[in-house]
C-alpha cells in the first residue's frame, strides 16, 4: 500500500514527538527532577508527590478542555492552527527544559507542565487528522504506521540519548548538562520531524463556518451529549475503549516498579524499555496488515486477548527471563491495539466533527489512567504481591471484550456501524 505525502507527513508527527515521549516523560526527566528537587533540600516523598501532581495537572487540564477545543478546530482552516500552537507551545517548553537553572525545581516543574500541555493537546489534534488525511480502507494502515514509526523514532531518539549519557557528552558534560542537552534533542528531533506535516497536511472535513464558534462550539457538545443515542456505536466503543485501554497503560506505566519488586536493575529495566520500543514497531504494521486482511475488529479482539493473556502470565512472573518474556509480550500489542482503537473510532464517526470526536476519545483515554493503577495498588496492598496486583487487571479486559463483542461489525467504506 502506498501512502502519499500528505500520509506520510501525517504518519511522520508520531516520529516527530516521539523524542518528548521517550527521553522527556519516561526515562530522564523525572531522574533528574528528582535529583536537582533533592539537591535543593526536597525530600524524596515530596519530589515524588510534586512530579505526580504536575503530570496529572498538565494532562487533566488538556483532557478536560478537549471536547470544546476539538469543536472549534471542526471549523475550516482551524484544525491546523490548533495542532500549530499546542506543537509550537510543547516545542519550545521542552528546548525551555535545557534553560532552566539546575537550582530552580519549581521552574522546571512550571516549565513541563506547560510541555505536557503543548503535547497532549497537539496529540489531540494529529489523531483528528486521521480522518482528513486517510479514507476508510487506508485508515487502519496509516493509523498503525503512525504507532510503528513514534516508536522507531523513539528507538532512535533515545540511541542519542544513550550516546550522551555512555560518553558523558564526549567528555565535556556532566551529568546534569547531559539531561539537559537530551531535553534540546526532544526539541530539535520534534521540530525537524514535524515539517513535513506542517507542509504537506490539510484539513479536509470541516463544519459550515460560524459567526460564533465558541458559543456555537459549546452548544455542539451539549447537543452531542444529550443526543448522544444517535451515535450508539461510538458510545458503547468509547466504553469498551475506557476499560481495556485503562488496561494497556498500566501495564506500561506499572511494569517499572514491578520490575524494580522483582530486584531488576534500573540499567535492565532500560534496556527493557528499549526492546519493548523495537518489537512495537513492526508489530504494530502488523496489525494494520491483519486488518486490512482480516478486519479492524478482529485485530482489536486479538490485542485484547493477548493482554488478557499478559495479566495471567503475570501470576508466574519469578525471573528476569519471565519479566523479558511479559515485556516482549506488551511489545507485540501495545502499538496494535491503540492503532486499531484510533482507526476504528475514526470510521464511527461524522467526519466533519472529527476534531469534536476525538476530544471525547482524548478524555476517557486520558482518564482511564486513573482506575488501573488506584486497582493494582490495593490489590498489591492486600496481597503483598504486586504480580497479583498486576493480574487483576485481567478483570478490565473481560470488561472491555465483552462490551466490545456486543458491537456491531464495520465495513471497510462505511462511517456508521
Amino acid at each position: 500500500m502506498k501512502f502519499n505525502k500528505q500520509q506520510w507527513g501525517w504518519i511522520f508527527y508520531d516520529w516527530a514527538n516521539s523524542g518528548y515521549g521517550i527521553i522527556v516523560t519516561t526515562a530522564v526527566l523525572p531522574v533528574y527532577f528528582k535529583a536537582v528537587a533533592q539537591s535543593s533540600g526536597v525530600s524524596p516523598a515530596n519530589a515524588t508527590a510534586y512530579w505526580g501532581y504536575a503530570n496529572s495537572f498538565g494532562t487533566l487540564l488538556v483532557s478536560i478542555l478537549a471536547p470544546i477545543l476539538g469543536a472549534l478546530a471542526d471549523y475550516p482552516n482551524t484544525k491546523k492552527r490548533f495542532l500549530n500552537a499546542f506543537s509550537m507551545l510543547g516545542m519550545v517548553m521542552t528546548l525551555g527544559l535545557s534553560l532552566v537553572p539546575s537550582s530552580a525545581w519549581q521552574w522546571l516543574l512550571v516549565v513541563y507542565i506547560l510541555s505536557i500541555i503543548g503535547y497532549s493537546g497537539g496529540n489531540l489534534f494529529y489523531d483528528s487528522f486521521l480522518t482528513d488525511v486517510a479514507p476508510n480502507k487506508q485508515m487502519d494502515r496509516i493509523s498503525s504506521y503512525g504507532y510503528g514509526f513514534g516508536y522507531l523514532g523513539g528507538v532512535l531518539a533515545f540511541v542519542l540519548f544513550l550516546v550522551l549519557q555512555l560518553t558523558s557528552g564526549f567528555g565535556m558534560l556532566s551529568s546534569y548538562g547531559v539531561a539537559r542537552w537530551s531535553f534540546a534533542l526532544a526539541a530539535a528531533w520534534w521540530i525537524i520531524f514535524y515539517i513535513p506535516l506542517l507542509k504537506n497536511v490539510h484539513q479536509k472535513y470541516a463544519l459550515e463556518p460560524n459567526g460564533h464558534p465558541i458559543r456555537s462550539s459549546f452548544a455542539r457538545v451539549w447537543s452531542t451529549l444529550k443526543h448522544i443515542g444517535n451515535y450508539r456505536a461510538a458510545a458503547w466503543f468509547l466504553v469498551a475503549y475506557f476499560f481495556y485501554i485503562d488496561g494497556v497503560d498500566t501495564i506500561f506505566t506499572m511494569a517499572t516498579s514491578i520490575g524494580m519488586d522483582m530486584g531488576i536493575t534500573t540499567t535492565t529495566l532500560m534496556i527493557v524499555l528499549l526492546v519493548v520500543q523495537l518489537v512495537a514497531f513492526p508489530f504494530s504494521l502488523l496489525y494494520g496488515w491483519l486488518a486490512n486482511k482480516i478486519s479492524t475488529r478482529f485485530g482489536i479482539l486479538l490485542g485484547i486477548l493477548i493482554y488478557l493473556g499478559i495479566c495471567l502470565y503475570a501470576l508466574r512472573l519469578e525471573s528476569t527471563v519471565d519479566f523479558w518474556i511479559l515485556a516482549v509480550l506488551v511489545g507485540t500489542s501495545q502499538g496494535g491495539i491503540q492503532a486499531l482503537s484510533r482507526s476504528y473510532f475514526g470510521r464511527l464517526i461524522p467526519k466533519q466533527s472529527g476534531s469534536e470526536f476525538f476530544g471525547f476519545y482524548n478524555i476517557l483515554g486520558k482518564f482511564s489512567a486513573v482506575m488501573g493503577p488506584v486497582l493494582v495498588g490495593i490489590v498489591t496492598q492486600i496481597t503483598g504481591k504486586s504480580t497479583i496486583g498486576a493480574a487483576s487487571l485481567s478483570i478490565l479486559f473481560i470488561i472491555g471484550l465483552v462490551i466490545f463483542l456486543a458491537l456491531p461489525r464495520l465495513g471497510k467504506t462505511t462511517t456508521q456501524a
